[in-house]
């Protein structure tokens, strides 16, 4: 069971708590994540990846055991930590401003 943490404006679009759980079957990345959590939250789809490249939005981050992995490839095994649901896989906003 791997253990998504959302931002705000995405927990209440997809009218969630602050965690959701999901069951990823085979190898658990970004990417097979990301597809779980659109397919059980459809309305989700393009507000974390775009429609069309299927890349992360600017204003949005990702991170796992204290590590950003936003800049990772889609399709890096996240840490063994989120893999066993000891650890979450945190989607954060981006703050932006001057």
């Amino acid at each position: 069971m791997i253990r998504v943490v959302l931002p705000y404006h995405l927990r209440m679009l997809a009218q969630v708590g602050a965690e959701v759980q999901l069951d990823i079957p085979g190898p658990v990345t970004q990417r097979s994540v990301l597809d779980a959590l659109e397919s059980r939250y459809p309305m989700l789809r393009g507000t974390i990846r775009d429609h069309v490249t299927r890349q992360r939005r600017p204003m949005l981050r990702f991170f796992a055991c204290t590590e950003d992995l936003s800049l990772e490839s889609p399709d890096t095994p996240l840490p063994d930590a989120v893999a066993s649901g000891a650890e979450p896989f945190f989607i954060i906003a981006a703050i932006a401003g001057g």
